[in-house]
């Protein structure tokens, strides 16, 4: 039986738990969020392509969300991850592929994202655009296929795709690859980006070393300008299809130092 004194003693200790009762509820909330990846594909292409990558997180417990992203404009690529990030439950690892690395650059200035990715993609700074940044290449380089612009939009040449965009994907899947391109607006190629959130969040960097779209020299220049985190891996610009464990991998180191950092 609980007296009177005992009984005022037992509620003051609990009063005096229930902060702490709440600040591990919210902690907890905070570390779950983190499970939260937002994948955007660049152009050429849609969200399709990140399916392997896709079952691979949601296994290991991540949950997915994938942006088809039009890739007319910037700013309409921007308002569509937008809306994905606004409804994630907390906040989320923003992922981008090629023209994708210059919507998270935007995009990622939203209070959602927590950590950024890049799959061997472009990552402008301030003013700049994908336009200006594959202006001038190194000498040497690869040149991609891209056609001439009808009405204003760009397809690669279908019968060089594979060896420029996808040369490490089954053949058969490179040769659908090319047939089922997603025209990309050259408004989107010339948009700018007003603030890069890559200089006040932090950043991963997958360099792709056989990349025959975006030379690797380059990515390797836009992730040191950046700070991110780099590692490079032997493939080409499709990675994210034909090796979407490394991918993993990386997004998965990227949403762990989150859970490193909350502890």
């Amino acid at each position: 039986m609980i007296t009177g004194n005992r009984w005022s003693y037992t509620l003051e200790m609990v009063r005096r738990e229930l902060p702490t009762v709440k600040q591990s509820k919210s902690r907890k909330g905070k570390v779950a969020s983190m499970k939260n990846v937002v994948l955007v594909h660049g152009g050429f292409v849609d969200g399709s392509g990140w399916e392997s990558l896709y079952k691979i997180l949601k296994k290991d417990g991540y949950n997915v969300s994938i942006v088809q992203n039009p890739t007319i404009s910037l700013e309409d690529d921007v308002a569509a991850t937008k809306r994905i990030l606004a409804a994630q439950d907390g906040e989320s690892i923003l992922v981008g592929h090629s023209y994708g690395g210059a919507v998270i650059t935007e995009a990622g200035n939203d209070p959602k994202v927590a950590r950024l990715v890049y799959i061997t993609a472009f990552a402008p700074d301030k003013g700049e655009s994908v336009a200006t940044l594959i202006q001038d290449p190194p000498p040497g380089a690869p040149v991609p296929p891209i056609l001439p612009p009808q009405d204003g939009y760009l397809l690669l040449d279908r019968a060089k795709f594979a060896t420029s965009f996808a040369g490490d994907v089954d053949a058969e899947k490179a040769a659908f690859m090319a047939a089922s391109q997603v025209p990309w607006g050259v408004a989107a190629l010339r948009g700018t980006i007003k603030e890069p959130a890559w200089r006040v969040k932090p950043s991963w960097y997958l360099v792709a070393t056989e990349d025959k779209m975006i030379p690797p020299d380059a990515q390797r220049a836009m992730s040191k300008r950046a700070g991110s985190t780099v590692v490079e891996v032997k493939g080409s610009h499709a990675i994210y299809v034909s090796q979407p464990a490394s991918v993993a991998a990386l997004i998965e180191q990227a949403a762990k130092s989150i859970g490193a950092a909350a502890a």
